[in-house]
């Protein structure tokens, strides 16, 4: 009887071990630094209008801001695309931050994204030092009925988790996702890679070249509470730990194409259109040729499908991207005690002509 209860001890005393493991508080450095980008594609609308608003904001509010516990700057990131209203100029800026393009000789004859990454890089970065910006959110459309989406590099950052946490509890009106592209840092390809950590808002579904007020209102409203959180934690907050949705990108199926010409020979099923986020099975129908024929998933698994007929990924060989979906544990967080803020440092507005 006393060994049956010593082991009834043993296993309670495990069980609060492991309560306590999963409730401790990781503390992270103060998020003293934010930057909100738009117009990384200059015909994704929302976060062009949204980063001149908020321009213009701050230029009316200069005195009222002095005090905050963190220093945003709001940055039209490719301006000759936007008064072109073009995704780019001459190469997608979006594909121009990894680390072997921001360290390229440029030249004369080098395409301006090119260049324009690399004056980012000085501006926010640089990528991956300790001088880099604490926080890079940068704003995207997509033609895509995806809601509101968080796209990042990394399913063990807490800080974007948890600001994804934080947009999915108050942003119930809009699905609000995790979507995460699992690649190393040195190959990180977007914008949000700058800083120390980072993420896409990628809301749809817009048109390109189109603002509507119902998706910019999603946006405004994503970013707001994004900075919310910031100054929440910049404050001594704790925010709770639980278990979060994510979807890790596994691989992506271009239209079926003409072997000579190379041209598309279908376009996407009417069952799969509009239906981002549903489970893709094995011949289940994905696309329906110009014939009129259907062609059917061959997957070796169920998958998630997402970036359903964006609009942009024609060029690039895309109809739609496929993910797994799992459950992610992310512990309780809380800014590091003793750190001062330095909302005063590195305070910055652009908007390049």
């Amino acid at each position: 009887m006393m060994a049956a209860d010593g082991g009834q001890e043993e296993e309670e005393q495990e069980e609060e071990q492991e309560e306590g493991e999963h409730n401790e508080v990781v503390c992270l450095p103060a998020l003293s630094r934010v930057a909100v980008c738009g117009g990384t594609h200059g015909n994704e609308l929302s976060g062009v209008h949204l980063v001149r608003e908020r321009l213009k904001e701050k230029k009316q509010k200069v005195d009222e801001e002095e005090d905050d516990v963190v220093s945003v700057v709001n940055i039209l990131t490719n301006p000759r695309a936007v008064q072109q209203c073009r995704r780019y100029t001459e190469t997608d800026l979006n594909r121009c931050f990894t680390r072997a393009t921001l360290s390229s000789t440029v030249s004369d004859r080098t395409p301006y994204e090119i260049v324009r990454s690399q004056e980012l890089n000085s501006l926010l970065g640089p990528k991956g030092s300790p001088q880099a910006v604490d926080l890079v959110c940068d704003l995207h459309n997509t033609t895509a009925n995806m809601g509101l989406c968080v796209i990042a590099y990394s399913d063990s950052d807490w800080i974007c988790l948890h600001i994804f946490k934080y947009l999915q509890h108050h942003m119930s009106d809009v699905p609000v996702r995790y979507i995460h592209f699992d690649l190393p840092c040195r190959e990180a390809y977007s914008l949000d890679s700058l800083g120390k950590h980072g993420f896409a808002l990628e809301i749809g579904p817009q048109p390109h070249g189109v603002v509507r007020s119902n998706i910019y209102t999603y946006m405004k409203t994503g970013v707001e509470l994004m900075l919310d959180w910031v100054r929440l934690f910049n404050s001594g907050t704790v925010f709770e730990g639980g278990s979060v949705e994510v979807y890790t990108m596994v691989s992506a199926i271009d239209y079926p194409r003409e072997p000579h010409t190379h041209n598309i020979m279908a376009a996407i099923h009417p069952q799969l259109q509009d239906q981002d986020f549903c489970l893709l099975r094995p011949n289940d129908p994905i696309f329906e040729t110009f014939s009129g024929a259907t062609v059917r998933y061959q997957g070796p698994e169920p998958l998630y499908a997402f970036f359903i007929n964006e609009c942009a990924y024609y060029e690039k060989g895309i109809a739609l991207s496929l993910a797994r979906r799992r459950r992610v544990e992310i512990p309780a967080i809380q800014m590091k005690s003793g750190l001062e803020h330095r909302g005063d440092e590195g305070t910055s507005e652009e908007e390049a002509d």
